[in-house]
């Protein structure tokens, strides 16, 4: 019998995919990586139910107000014609309109806290909210939202196929951020912090010690010190002298260090960009006030 996989075991893979995410997708700015976390099925579906009905209320008033204003004996192709426009604008028109000026969200989405975002985390344009509205009048209301569950289900990532054309993913903007954890100059490198040169890091392996330290409590201690073992063999090129500690407590140094350092340098960027503003806005000697 297969082993079945227990929490622990899906925490472990978890932790290993962080530290050996290399991917540029979600790469953004000045390669700041953006942590975009996808909804899930359930969680659009019911924020597609609750557009749906303001949908459906906003077409029935509309649909009883053409009737009422238009005239006896035209032609009942100019109705139909009417009745296709209104259509396309309740389901094609107003959800990008929507889309467009809310920067993503909806009536659902302002509801269940979703919002939809492009690919590299930027807010949405007309032409993302119009693809997915224009996809949407098939596999939305075309087949009831089938096609849309299809892809979704069997897609790496919960997105319909408005989505995929688009380029978009439905981000959960109402998760909870968990405390990020303290990462303390261990007492045996106080000696070493005085002397150490620690070069500023590569933004990917920055992001692989912050997944390290905030995932390392939740793994298995063998896995933990592996996984250690391999970063400080890669930050060992970024530091000199290298202290002769656990591969965990050199990690902790070098981050406790970089992150002192960082703080003294934007404090004397600080500093010098109030000298300047004092000095740009002084009065020259002698200026009438």
């Amino acid at each position: 019998m297969p082993k079945r996989s227990t929490p622990r075991d899906l925490a472990d893979r978890r932790f290993v995919r962080a530290l050996d995410e290399t991917d540029d997708a979600l790469v953004v700015g000045e390669a700041v990586a953006l942590d975009v976390v996808p909804a899930g099925t359930v969680l659009r579906l019911a924020a597609a139910l609750l557009d749906a009905l303001c949908l459906v209320a906003l077409l029935v008033m509309l649909l009883i107000g053409l009737a009422r204003v238009w005239p006896v004996g035209i032609d009942d192709a100019w109705g139909a014609a009417a009745q296709i426009a209104v259509i396309v604008t309740v389901f094609v028109l107003v959800p990008a309109a929507v889309e467009t000026a809310t920067r993503g969200k909806s009536v659902g989405r302002y509801a269940l806290g979703t919002r939809v975002v492009r690919l590299d985390g930027g807010a949405v344009s007309f032409r993302h909210a119009f693809t997915r509205s224009l996809v949407g009048l098939l596999e939305l209301w075309t087949t009831f939202g089938s096609l849309a569950l299809v892809v979704a289900l069997f897609g790496s990532r919960p997105r319909r196929l408005g989505d995929l054309l688009a380029g978009t993913v439905v981000q959960h903007e109402r998760l909870p951020r968990p405390a990020a954890p303290s990462v303390l100059l261990p007492p045996s490198l106080t000696a070493w912090a005085r002397v150490a040169d620690v070069h500023a890091l590569p933004q990917r392996l920055e992001n692989r010690l912050g997944a390290f330290f905030r995932g390392a409590a939740t793994v298995q201690p063998a896995l933990r010190e592996a996984s250690a073992r391999a970063l400080a063999a890669e930050v060992a090129g970024y530091a000199h002298p290298v202290p002769p500690v656990a591969p965990e407590e050199f990690l902790a140094g070098v981050v406790a260090l970089r992150r002192q350092r960082d703080l003294l340098a934007f404090g004397g960027r600080v500093r010098s960009l109030d000298a300047a503003a004092a000095v740009a806005g002084a009065r020259p000697p002698g200026f009438p006030r």
